[in-house]
């Protein structure tokens, strides 16, 4: 992804990416969030997430790499690195599962 020739202080990276936190959180319709990503992101953008994403539940059920390929074409290389974040990142992958399982069960 594109970097900043000269980056944003902390303190100012961390605000802008809390606002962006709260404008997703404000949200509380699929097709609100939806309209917003497209609006957001570019279409590239929006396929590496949506890869990232797609092989969550895959590596949650203990479905090993090269299959999870073989079922989505997202490549063996990001399948590692969203089994390496849902191990070692800031635990938001595991709460959007979980979120999203309460609200399964719910309906």
């Amino acid at each position: 992804m594109k970097q900043r020739p000269d980056p944003l202080p902390d303190t100012e990276a961390d605000a802008a990416l809390d606002g962006l936190a709260r404008a997703l959180a404000s949200l509380s319709r699929p097709e609100d969030v939806r309209a917003f990503l497209i609006d957001l992101c570019t279409p590239a953008e929006l396929e590496s997430m949506a890869d990232r994403w797609k092989v969550v539940p895959l590596l949650l059920q203990g479905v090993p790499y090269r299959e999870i390929h073989d079922r989505t074409r997202v490549s063996v290389t990001t399948v590692g690195r969203v089994a390496r974040t849902l191990e070692h990142g800031t635990g938001g992958y595991h709460a959007a599962i979980r979120r999203q399982r309460r609200t399964a069960a719910s309906h």
